[in-house]
C-alpha cells in the first residue's frame, strides 16, 4: 500500500461536475490499494472574486482579516469534495489547514510553514477514510488563520507529504505536466518527462507557474518525489526528484507503512491521559518514543509530557531523518548526456527600479539595499554600471515583484538626501526570460546562442543574471512572447507535433 498525497488546483475543482470527476479519481486511487490524502485549492476564480469584493470595500484591508477572508475558498472546496467522495461510498473527512496541523509564522498573506503536526489527518487515514485538507492556509502562534500566498496549496501538499513520509506527492493541474515553455505562448512546447529539483527550483523562481517555489524548496529539503500531471487526462506527467533526470521513482507495491500514531483506541490521545505534567525538556522524559508522523512524544508511565515547542522540534527532527534516509543521487553526476536546456521560463510580474547618479563609494550599495530590505521587498536581479570617467557616479538597477515595488520606491525616495542619488526611474513594463538546464554546466556556447537568437529577433537586453544552470535576461514586456518563441526554436526545443493541451484554461 502506497501513501499518496494528491493536490488539485482551482481549475480541477472549478464546479460541481469537476468535483465529481476529481472524487472519482481519488476513489480509484484508494480502491487500487493506496492510502490517500487530498489537498485542494479554491474553486475556479473564487480567490480573485474574494479579492475583488475586498477591493470594493477598502483600499487598505488589514492582513489578518484578508487571510480569514481568502481562506474561505479552500474551505468550500474541501467540504464539497469530501461530500462528493462520501457519495461514492468512500468515507472522507475534511480539515482546515489549522485542523490538519499546518503551523506558520505571522506574515499575513505570505506566511511560511514552520511545522506540520498532521495528527488528525493520520487518524483519519488510519481509520480508512480519505483526508481532504484545505490548501493555502495554516495557523500561527496566536491561533490566527494565515495564508501562504498565491499557489500556496502546492506547499501545503508537499509539507503534508513530508510529514506523513508519503511515497509521492501528485500535483494535479490543467496541463499534462511541465513543458519546455508556456504552451500558451509556444504551441510547439514539448512535455518534459523528468527534472531535477534543482532545475525545477530555477524554473519556478523565474516565472514557471505550474509549481509554487516554496513547494519545490520543501520537496528538495525533505526528499519528496513530485509528479505533476493533469486531472483532465490519465497521461503520465513530469517527475521531479532529488537526483538525475533519469531517476523516475516507481510507487512501491507495498509502501512503508504509516507510523502508528495512537494506541488501539484512536481517540485516546496520550496528552489526554492523567498523571502527566508538561516537561521542560526532552531529557526530562527519560526513554520516550517519538512518532515521526505526528511528532507526538509518548512518555513512559509516570513521566512528564513535553511542551508544544519540544514536540514540534522532535517532529521536525524525525521527518528530516526519514527524508535523509531516501536514496539520492547527485544531479551533477548524471547530466552529461542530458539535454543542454530543459526549458524556458518567463515572468511578467516584476518591476525595474533604477537609481541614477549614485555616489560610487564604499558602502553606498549596502545602504541602498538595507533600506529596501527594511520594506520586506524581495530583490531578484541587480546591475551596477561602471562609473563614468571622472564622475565618481554610477547607476544601480534592480528588479523586484510588482507587489513590492511601491514600498521600495517610497522608502528610497524618502532617503534620497541621505543616499545622494540624482533621480529614481521606475519601469513596470519589463519581462524576464530564463533559460534553465543542468546540461549547460558542461556545454560551452549557451550564452552565445541565447544572445544571437535574441539579436536576430530584434530584442534588446536590459539586464543579465546567471547561475550555474540558468541565464536570465530582462527585456521589454512588449517583445517577451516573441523572445521566448525565438529562443525556444534556437535551442531545438520545438516538438514536431503539438503536445500541449490546456484543459482548464489557467494552468493551476
Amino acid at each position: 500500500m502506497a501513501l499518496v498525497v494528491q493536490k488539485y488546483g482551482g481549475s480541477s475543482v472549478s464546479d460541481v461536475e469537476a468535483m465529481r470527476r476529481v472524487a472519482k479519481r481519488v476513489v480509484a486511487t484508494r480502491n487500487a490499494g493506496n492510502t490517500v490524502v487530498v489537498v485542494v485549492s479554491a474553486m475556479g476564480d473564487t480567490t480573485d472574486e474574494l479579492l475583488d469584493m475586498a477591493d470594493a470595500l477598502t483600499s487598505d484591508a488589514p492582513g489578518r482579516e484578508m487571510d480569514i477572508l481568502l481562506s474561505a475558498g479552500e474551505r468550500i472546496s474541501m467540504s464539497l469534495l469530501a461530500m462528493a467522495i462520501n457519495e461514492l461510498g468512500v468515507p472522507a473527512r475534511a480539515y482546515t489547514g489549522a485542523q490538519a496541523g499546518v503551523l506558520t509564522d505571522s506574515k499575513y498573506g505570505k506566511a511560511s510553514i514552520v511545522g506540520v503536526l498532521p495528527e488528525r489527518v493520520a487518524r483519519a487515514v488510519q481509520a480508512g477514510a480519505v483526508a481532504v485538507v484545505a490548501g493555502f492556509q495554516g495557523i500561527n502562534e496566536v491561533e490566527d488563520v494565515t495564508t501562504l500566498g498565491r499557489g500556496g496549496s502546492d506547499t501545503t501538499a508537499v509539507a503534508l507529504a513530508a510529514a506523513l513520509n508519503a511515497d509521492v506527492c501528485e500535483i494535479y493541474t490543467d496541463v499534462d505536466g511541465l513543458f519546455s515553455a508556456d504552451p500558451r505562448i509556444v504551441p510547439s512546447a514539448h512535455r518534459i518527462e523528468s527534472l531535477t529539483s534543482e532545475e525545477t527550483l530555477e524554473m519556478a523562481a523565474n516565472g514557471a507557474k505550474i509549481l509554487h517555489l516554496r513547494a519545490v524548496e520543501y520537496a528538495r529539503r525533505f526528499g519528496v518525489p513530485i509528479h505533476v500531471r493533469s486531472s483532465f487526462s490519465d497521461k503520465t506527467g513530469t517527475w521531479i526528484v532529488d537526483g538525475s533526470r533519469e531517476d523516475r521513482p516507481a510507487i512501491p507495491a507495498v509502501a512503508a507503512h504509516l507510523d502508528k500514531v495512537l494506541d488501539d483506541d484512536p481517540e485516546d490521545h496520550p496528552a489526554e491521559r492523567g498523571g502527566r505534567r508538561p516537561a521542560r525538556s526532552l531529557s526530562a522524559l527519560g526513554v520516550a518514543t517519538v512518532d515521526a508522523v505526528t511528532g507526538t512524544v509518548v512518555a513512559p508511565e509516570g513521566a512528564e509530557q513535553p511542551s508544544a515547542t519540544l514536540v514540534d522540534e522532535a517532529h521536525q527532527t524525525a521527518i528530516a531523518t526519514r527524508a535523509q534516509a531516501r536514496t539520492r543521487t547527485s544531479a551533477k553526476e548524471n547530466n552529461v548526456e542530458a539535454p543542454v536546456i530543459s526549458g524556458i521560463a518567463h515572468d511578467r510580474s516584476q518591476d525595474k527600479i533604477t537609481l541614477v547618479g549614485v555616489p560610487d563609494v564604499p558602502g553606498a550599495a549596502a545602504r541602498i539595499f538595507a533600506i529596501v530590505a527594511g520594506t520586506d521587498t524581495n530583490i531578484d536581479m541587480i546591475v551596477q554600471d561602471v562609473s563614468a570617467s571622472g564622475s565618481n557616479l554610477t547607476n544601480i538597477s534592480f528588479t523586484c515583484p510588482d507587489g513590492d515595488s511601491a514600498a521600495a520606491r517610497e522608502a528610497l525616495e524618502e532617503a534620497q538626501d541621505e543616499l545622494g542619488f540624482a533621480a529614481l526611474e521606475f519601469n513596470p513594463n519589463i519581462g524576464k526570460l530564463s533559460l534553465v538546464g543542468a546540461g549547460m554546466r558542461s556545454h560551452p556556447g549557451v550564452s552565445a546562442r541565447l544572445f544571437s537568437a535574441l539579436s536576430e529577433a530584434g530584442v534588446n537586453i536590459q539586464m543579465i543574471s546567471t547561475s550555474e544552470i540558468r541565464i536570465s535576461v530582462v527585456v521589454d514586456d512588449a517583445v517577451l512572447d516573441e523572445a521566448v518563441r525565438a529562443v525556444h526554436t534556437a535551442f531545438g526545443l520545438d516538438a514536431s507535433t503539438a503536445e500541449a493541451v490546456v484543459y482548464g484554461g489557467t494552468g493551476r
